[in-house]
């Protein structure tokens, strides 16, 4: 998962497992950012469990606060530093609760958080939540519980997650940790380490287990999944590349779907395509980010492409996999970013019609490169204006490509009652997309069903069941 993918701007969410905690100590934990800190969080989860911790979604009986963090962009940090100010209260009436930050945050701010703040009882950063239990014990004896060890070779390839706040039908699985990509705005580097993969038998393993429990779908997730790459150590046996990894785990059973998130472009081979086409249960969706649709930006980012290199890549997707859809990330206003740069942005965005693209403001971050060499000289009312205009032109193509949709009949696995009506279903087609239709007697979360497309708008399919009831 790139940085920009990093950029959800999403909610923070408060995962919980098993609510049963008497004469357990409790845990509430909050997770903001990407889908990687959401699957960390089972991951810290199963750690906690293990040391007699019980989920709660309760704050107020909470012994241990505890909130996985993004530091993609300041609004993310921002959103946390009100978060602790809250735990700050809740700690005042409970004196023996502890406060720990975890996850991209926690090495960058570890000192103002604990020294100049003093918001925080615990600092921990994303290899080191095996540590836990005794950075927690050392924190209950007055001090201060602090491990930022950036890894080479922690992956948690041995710890079962625990699913917290499961639909009990999708599952995310860390294929690998970190990135060795350098792009000039990204600050993941350096708060998750270098690239490293775990092993396949682990994480097929793991796929196998979700299935027998009931799960429909599994995604593989990892900073660049593309550069997934695992060999046996000390041997010459063949390296298992992603491509290979995605055909074991389709053929756990035909009823599995696979996703994969996110695809650096450099990486995404025609091995990985070529894949994707053989194997039905593996979805039609890759999420591509270009950031820029212009060279010279693209230069600066570091990206290692340009916009030629990006189109040949996407007439390649729609030639191998004429179905597939492919959504994106857009930074508007990076360093230098002149007015025809960002018309290179929009030409791009029609060029490739993406169902849907994540799109922000750049956001300077402290410790990368693009802090370091160039100066964020774009200014925000410019930002802004950019940016609302490749939202606009995004959601007119998400509602075009979506009304194409009207008529045609996709699989549709349910994942789970409509927000709006409890009788609706809602589910995601192979592509991806949110599909919302009528429930049916006899269907369940977890099953399939062919649903015909009768509307649309430019977030949601609306249908209903393409065998009469």
């Amino acid at each position: 998962m790139e940085q920009q993918t990093i950029l959800h701007d999403r909610q923070g969410e408060v995962l919980t497992g098993d609510l049963s905690a008497k004469g357990h100590k409790k845990f509430y934990i909050e997770s903001y950012g990407c889908q990687m800190n959401f699957s960390d969080s089972e991951i810290v989860a199963s750690i906690l469990q293990e040391s007699d911790y019980r989920a709660t979604r309760n704050l107020e009986e909470a012994d241990l606060i505890l909130i996985n963090t993004c530091s993609i962009r300041e609004k993310a940090e921002e959103t946390v530093r009100k978060r602790l100010r809250v735990f700050e209260k809740t700690k005042s009436t409970n004196p023996g609760t502890l406060v720990g930050v975890l996850g991209c945050m926690a090495e960058r701010l570890k000192q103002k958080f604990l020294e100049e703040e003093r918001l925080v009882d615990l600092v921990v950063g994303p290899d080191a939540y095996r540590d836990l239990p005794m950075l927690i014990a050392g924190a209950e004896e007055g001090s201060k519980g602090v491990n930022v060890f950036l890894s080479r070779e922690e992956t948690y390839a041995d710890i079962s997650p625990v699913r917290l706040d499961s639909n009990g039908v999708t599952a995310f699985i860390s294929i690998m940790r970190g990135c060795d990509n350098m792009c000039s705005f990204c600050v993941v580097p350096f708060t998750r380490g270098r690239e490293r993969s775990r092993d396949p038998f682990s994480i097929v393993a793991e796929a196998r287990d979700l299935f027998a429990r009931g799960y429909r779908e599994v995604t593989l997730l990892g900073q660049n999944v593309d550069s997934y790459k695992w060999q046996r150590p000390d041997t010459d046996e063949a390296v298992h590349t992603f491509a290979d990894l995605l055909a074991a785990v389709a053929e756990i059973d035909p009823l599995l779907r696979i996703r994969f998130s996110t695809s650096h472009p450099k990486d995404i081979t025609d091995d990985v395509l070529h894949t994707m086409a053989n194997y039905p249960n593996i979805c039609k969706y890759i999420h591509l980010p270009v950031q820029s649709g212009s060279s010279t930006v693209l230069q600066r980012m570091n990206r290692t492409y340009d916009r030629p290199w990006y189109r040949e890549k996407i007439m390649r997707i729609r030639e191998l996999l004429p179905e597939c859809a492919i959504s994106s990330d857009i930074i508007a206003g990076f360093c230098g970013e002149l007015e025809e740069d960002h018309q290179d942005t929009l030409s791009m965005i029609e060029f490739a019609r993406y169902s849907m693209s994540y799109m922000f403001m750049y956001s300077e971050r402290p410790g990368t490169l693009a802090a370091k060499k160039y100066a964020d000289d774009v200014p925000d009312v410019d930002k802004k204006r950019r940016l609302q205009e490749i939202i606009t032109l995004q959601n007119r193509i998400s509602l075009e490509e979506n009304q194409k949709d009207i008529g045609k009949t996709y699989e549709v696995l349910i994942e789970g009652d409509s927000k709006r009506s409890a009788d609706y279903f809602k589910g995601r087609n192979s592509q991806n997309k949110m599909v919302v239709f009528p429930k049916i007697k006899g269907k369940s979360p977890g099953d399939y069903m062919h649903v015909t497309i009768t509307a649309a708008t430019s977030a949601t399919l609306k249908g209903i069941s393409a065998i009469p009831s």
